[in-house]
This record gives C-alpha cells, sequence and structure tokens, in this order.
C-alpha cells in the first residue's frame, strides 16, 4: 500500500483510514467481531484510525482502544470530539471547557496517552474559533495531542481558523474532514481548492455515500435504522433527488463492470485517486464488508473512465443537498434577510 503524507506534516498515513463509527452498538455490538476488524485492517496496511467521542456513546473509543493494546505506537490514532455525550448542556461543543474535560474521557477509553490528530466534529457558530483554538493549542503544548484537524468546515471557517492560528501564534488545523463521493461532489468547488491552498490534509468521508454505492438501495428500500430514519432526506425513495440518485448509480454500475471493476470498488478509488484527498475513511461494520473495500487501495482510474463519471454527474455537483454537511450555519434565520 502506497502511503500519502498528511498534509505537510511529514506523517505518512494510508490511502484508506479505517473508520469506527459501526463498532458498539451503533453498528456492530460484538466487541471481538470489532477488533478481529481492525486488525484485519492493520494486517492489510492501513496504518490510519478515525473514531469519535460521539460513536456508540464512547464504545467505539474503548472498542478501538483494547484494539490497540501492543500496537498503538504503528497507528495513527485520530479522534474527534464536539457531539453531545450526555443531556448536560455544557457535555458537548468546542469550548475550552468541553475540549479540557472531553480529551480526558478519549483519552482514558482509548488506552492511550496521546491522541496523534485531535478534531473538531463541527463548526460551532456560537464560540469563538480562537477558544477552540487556543484550547486544543494547549493540549499540543502538554503532549496529549501531536496535531490538531477539523470536520465539515466550510471553505469560509477553513480560511478563518487559519488565519486566527497565524494572527494569535496557535496551533493550525493541519487537517479538513469533508463528505467526498461520486454522489457528493460539491466540495470540488471550493473545500478541495482551500485545503489544497492551505497545504492541509484531506480525509474524506462517506465515499459510498451512506451505502448507495455499495448496493444497499434501490427503489423498494426504506429507511430502517434509527439514524436513516432521523436522516429521511437522504434515504426516503419517494424524493426526486433519490430517485435521481438510484438512476446515476445505475450509470455508475454500467462504468465500474466496463472497467472491469466493483461499483465498491469504482467509488472509493474515484475518491482517493483525487490529489486533493489524503485518505478516504471507509466504515465497514462486518470482516466481509472491510475485506470487499481494502482492493480500492490500488484502483488507479483512467481519463476516459473519469470522463464518463463526469457525464453522469458533473463535478462540482451534490445530487441531494441532504447529503451535504455544509451550509447549516450559513442560514440560520439570524443569517437571512427575513
Amino acid at each position: 500500500m502506497e502511503y500519502r503524507s498528511l498534509g505537510r506534516t511529514g506523517v505518512s498515513v494510508s490511502p484508506l483510514a479505517l473508520g469506527t463509527m459501526m463498532f458498539g452498538p451503533w453498528g456492530n455490538d460484538d466487541r471481538d467481531a470489532s477488533i478481529r476488524i481492525i486488525h484485519r485492517a492493520l494486517d492489510a496496511g492501513i496504518n490510519f484510525m478515525d473514531t469519535a467521542d460521539v460513536y456508540s456513546g464512547g464504545v467505539s473509543e474503548e472498542i478501538v482502544g483494547q484494539a490497540l493494546q501492543g500496537r498503538r505506537d504503528d497507528v495513527v490514532l485520530a479522534t474527534k470530539f464536539f457531539s453531545p455525550m450526555s443531556d448536560d448542556p455544557n457535555h458537548q461543543g468546542s469550548s475550552r471547557r468541553w475540549i479540557m474535560r472531553e480529551v480526558e474521557n478519549s483519552l482514558r477509553r482509548l488506552g492511550t496517552d496521546y491522541i496523534d490528530l485531535y478534531q473538531v466534529h463541527r463548526p460551532n457558530p456560537h464560540v469563538d474559533i480562537e477558544e477552540t483554538l487556543g484550547a486544543m493549542t494547549d493540549l499540543v503544548r502538554q503532549g496529549k495531542v501531536r496535531y490538531i484537524g477539523s470536520s465539515s468546515f466550510a471553505a469560509s471557517e477553513i480560511v478563518e481558523a487559519q488565519w486566527a492560528s497565524r494572527e494569535r501564534n496557535l496551533e493550525r488545523f493541519v487537517t479538513e474532514q469533508p463528505p467526498y463521493s461520486l454522489l457528493v461532489r460539491g466540495i470540488e468547488l471550493d473545500i478541495l481548492p482551500t485545503i489544497q491552498k492551505y497545504g492541509m490534509g484531506s480525509l474524506s468521508y462517506s465515499p459510498l455515500g451512506g451505502g448507495w454505492l455499495s448496493g444497499s438501495w434501490s427503489k423498494d428500500s426504506a429507511p430502517t435504522s434509527p439514524t436513516r430514519k432521523r436522516l429521511a432526506a437522504r434515504f426516503d425513495m419517494a424524493l426526486p433527488a433519490n430517485k435521481r440518485k438510484l438512476e446515476i448509480v445505475d450509470g455508475l454500475a454500467q462504468v465500474a463492470e466496463d472497467a472491469g471493476l466493483t461499483m465498491i470498488e469504482l467509488a472509493i478509488g474515484f475518491v482517493i485517486n483525487h490529489p486533493g484527498i489524503t485518505s478516504a475513511i471507509i466504515g465497514p461494520r462486518t470482516i466481509e464488508q472491510l475485506e470487499s473495500q481494502l482492493p480500492a487501495a490500488q484502483v488507479r482510474l483512467s481519463d476516459e473512465v473519469l470522463d464518463r463519471i463526469d457525464s453522469l454527474i458533473a463535478p462540482g455537483t451534490t445530487v441531494n443537498p441532504a447529503d451535504d454537511s455544509y451550509g447549516d450555519n450559513t442560514l440560520t434565520p439570524a443569517a437571512r434577510r427575513r
């Protein structure tokens, strides 16, 4: 497996990163099975793991920590903070108070004394970015965190954070974690160019589009899990945007067949073939899913294949805006004229 530099840090990471959101009650509640998936990924050459405190209420971090016993130094370990961890309104967000407390919880669950990449899971318009960066800078200086990153930041928010770091002599975000797939290409317009301009690593998530690109969805499908029921706009087959996604997937399936690839290999290969992407975060729930995704690390797409993809879904296009993670802050009532 060819390794890539994590932005300008000089740290080498695999083009596939193992996401662990599905380890624990949210997905695979068999801890031993989840640990076997982690070990198989490590044995296959994946040296980059991404988790978050909120995944299964901290259980995912615990599983990762258990799996990495004796192998911790071989892994670039990333986790995130921001989402609510209890009903207490102060057990969430990106304030200094919460960051300094929650990092200790993550370190304990992960069974380690340092985190390679600590990321703020979402931007927060109610907290000054300088406060967040200041707290994360202190963690770096204390040796508890090596690098810091952001997730689902808009281009303007990336620029603001970089400016604040430079002006206040604070640690800067060295990575951004955006959604990116064959069906969600909006970040090609300004997010990826901004990431590249600042020399950041890009750790894209959901390369299979929430199952749309792995054959999990058809016109007769319906949301079943609590998460997907909550995200009905992304999975309700009666909506025109989702019907359009099904049409595009049918066309992409033919492109994959003609190229001698599975749809999964085409989808993940498309993501990691973009020069602005460092690693694609895959999130297998079973060992079989992992095995089907590993070959994508070796996929190289020809110009002909890329042209056929562009003819089905134009560069910079997100078929269903509900699949995007950006825009929530800028369209709040306070930001509108009425």
